[in-house]
């Protein structure tokens, strides 16, 4: 039977065929263009991007991804997802790309979040938030492996939620904004040393992410604009993307403004897969930078009436805000404690503001700027910080109002507080020297003189001894530290941040509170995080404060050989092998005194003894230091802590030692006053100066 062919077959076949064919090739050239992209933009007019949330670009081709309004987000993508895996395996392809961006806050020393280069099996972000999300993802979902997102963020704000390293870093982030690996912003110089840079401070920054899909590494480098690439990354990591379910994924960028907000935007991009992304002209997108906006009206009367109606406005707006700012809520629980509350108007003319030239320092609280209380001219430092919970801001207010009230000659004292919304303002004395730690560990040109080192640590002594003893309630410090002891106009020591760790403590069993203090200086019976801190823990504090001072170097020291890397051990060696003043301080050259030295080395071995029961307590280190009483001699070699049954107190070797002390002062009374002493001798019958 003869098949029946509809009416032009002949001819439509082939033409099907051939379309067939035409798409397959077409898919297969695609394929391969996709294995193997390679795009730059040099401005991003008529560039196709995909884009979503605020993103634009303007009319000088710069690509906007957020503006300086509160709360947003911005996505801009290749308009094409890319091939970065092997169809048949795990494989990662090699990519490499360069980029030049812009940040701009609305307030030029705050940030406001930052912008990330991501790789994503999507171009829309469901559910995602602003602020800290970067755009990318939500409280519930950060972290998930399901997100299959990589990025490198460049962070302007400092978020405590996901552990971020400062308010001034790189983070490479995989499925999560706890970042895998991140540092501080900075480069490598010519000298071969890291130069720090702000990402706020800058015009451009441009940025250089390289990832090898043969050895799994990424090196990410990142240089003020106009700069060529630096020689060592800033980031070099082991990185493995083989886990990534999609075959084919978008590149772009992702931004976003919280309660703080920049413009954040991208002057340039280069990429390429397998194969280094081609150079930017920098020239070129500098100037297009450096350039006004094309829309600009030329109307000018009415610009100007315009221009002056805003200004009214922003006036008029700026004195409400400033007024409803400086409206301070009193609740009747703080009444209480008035009598040490400051008004943050106070303060905030006290500080010019809070002005970047009155800052001091930053600690693990905040900021700590010099102010001058406008009331009576005192010169004071203003240190900020936050508190969460009601209940802790309230027991902490009551903690630092009763510890305003202490009055001695060597601790810093606090003069008030101001609570303003949820942050917390505490006002101390200013010390004009500052830490003991920079005369000691720092390029200060001004050495401390033995007779000053020695004043200091009697100072200090006699701070402690106050707050142990000698004031109405037991306070302990929890973190004495070398960067603690403050120096006034006269060099006299303070000791200063009494109370700081009791801020992370309220409503916690202080059988469990977690450890606070500084490493090098926690007593060994803290470190198994469920010891209650007590006046030893300080005591073994001070002991490693003798030892520095002395030594003029700080407890741990990683550039220091496996001897001399724990001060501690080092000491105790030196001590062992009868060299102990082959360990003070080297810039002191001769001129120091033999005895005094002695002394304050081995009393501050004795402090630091593994067994708080061996510990002298603070009135006994005065006495010590001041001659009063024996102390007694040192083991030839350094005390475990493994047999505690058989270590005497110090109350005890005090004791075993009171007979011998005469017998020593009869034996010994010929002895000449130049030579260094037997250290089997109670160490108080060497106290007098060479």
């Amino acid at each position: 039977m003869r098949s029946r062919i509809m009416p032009g077959a002949e001819t439509f076949l082939p033409l099907v065929l051939a379309f067939y064919f035409s798409l397959y090739f077409v898919s297969m050239s695609a394929q391969q263009q996709q294995k193997s992209a390679d795009f730059i933009f040099e401005g991003f007019k008529d560039s196709n991007l995909s884009l979503s949330g605020v993103a634009k670009v303007d009319s000088r081709g710069i690509l906007e991804l957020t503006n300086v309004t509160k709360r947003l987000q911005g996505h801009a993508f290749y308009p094409f997802p890319l091939q970065f895996r092997n169809f048949s395996s795990n494989f990662t392809f090699s990519f490499s790309t360069t980029f030049v961006m812009s940040i701009v806050p609305q307030y030029p020393t705050l940030g406001g979040h930052g912008l990330a280069f991501v790789v994503t099996p999507s171009r829309t972000f469901e559910g995602s938030l602003p602020s800290q999300y970067f755009g990318m993802f939500n409280s519930t979902n950060n972290g998930m492996p399901s997100n299959q997102v990589f990025a490198v963020e460049f962070d302007t704000v400092r978020d405590f939620e996901f552990n971020d390293i400062d308010d001034n870093h790189v983070g490479v982030d995989v499925n999560s904004l706890f970042s895998s690996k991140s540092a501080t912003v900075a480069f490598m110089n010519e000298s071969g040393l890291y130069q720090k840079f702000n990402l706020k401070a800058e015009k451009s920054i441009q940025c250089w992410i390289d990832f090898d899909g043969g050895d799994k590494s990424l090196n990410v480098s990142v240089m003020p604009g106009g700069m060529t690439k630096p020689n060592v990354p800033l980031i070099s990591m082991h990185l493995d993307l083989s886990g990534f379910s999609g075959d084919f994924m978008y590149v772009g960028f992702s931004s976003s403004t919280g309660l703080l907000s920049s413009a954040h935007s991208v002057l340039g991009w280069s990429f390429k897969m397998n194969g280094p992304a081609r150079d930017l002209d920098l020239s070129k997108l500098l100037a297009v930078l450096e350039s006004q906006s094309e829309d600009k009206p030329n109307k000018f009367p009415l610009g100007v009436c315009v221009a002056a109606v805003v200004v009214m406005t922003l006036v008029a707006e700026i004195h409400i805000v400033r007024r409803l700012r400086d409206i301070e809520v009193i609740e009747n629980w703080e009444l209480e404690y008035g009598s040490h509350r400051f008004s943050y108007k106070e303060l905030r003319v006290a500080t010019k503001g809070f002005r970047d030239s009155e800052l001091l320092g930053t600690g693990g609280f905040g900021k700590v700027y010099k102010g001058v209380l406008p009331s009576n001219g005192l010169e004071v430092a203003v240190k900020g910080g936050s508190l969460e919970s009601k209940q802790g801001l309230r027991q902490f207010i009551a903690e630092i109002s009763s510890i305003g009230k202490l009055r001695h000659q060597n601790l810093v004292q606090l003069h008030g507080w101001c609570r303003y919304k949820r942050d917390l303002l505490l006002v101390y004395d200013y010390m004009p020297n500052g830490g003991l730690d920079k005369f000691l560990f720092g390029d200060n040109e001004n050495v401390l003189s033995w007779e000053q080192r020695y004043a200091i640590l009697k100072g200090v002594a006699s701070g402690l001894l106050y707050l142990h003893e000698e004031w109405e309630q037991r306070v302990v410090h929890r973190d004495v530290k070398a960067s603690n002891v403050l120096l006034d106009a006269d060099m006299n020591a303070r000791l200063g941040d009494f109370g700081f760790a009791r801020l992370y403590e309220h409503g916690t069993d202080p059988y469990t509170t977690r450890v606070v203090g500084t490493l090098g200086y926690l007593a060994p019976e803290l470190s198994t995080r469920t010891g209650k801190a007590t006046t030893c823990a300080d005591v073994f504090a001070f002991g490693a404060v003798l030892l520095e001072v002395a030594c003029g170097r700080k407890p741990i020291e990683p550039k220091y050989s496996p001897e001399e890397l724990v001060l501690v051990e080092w000491v105790w060696e030196m001590h062992s092998t009868g060299n102990t003043l082959n360990v003070v301080d080297p810039k002191l050259g001769n001129e120091y005194a033999v005895r005094e030295a002695e002394l304050v080395l081995q009393l501050g071995l004795l402090c630091s003894h593994p067994r708080p029961e061996a510990r002298p307590n603070m009135r006994q280190v005065v006495q010590i230091l001041a001659g009063d009483i024996v102390m007694p001699a040192l083991p030839s070699g350094a005390p475990s802590a493994d047999t505690p049954q058989t270590t005497p107190s110090f109350d005890e070797l005090v004791v075993s030692f009171s007979s011998y002390k005469q017998s020593s002062l009869n034996t010994n009374s010929q002895a000449s006053a130049s030579s260094i002493p037997d250290r089997r001798l109670p160490l108080s019958l060497m106290h007098g100066r060479d």
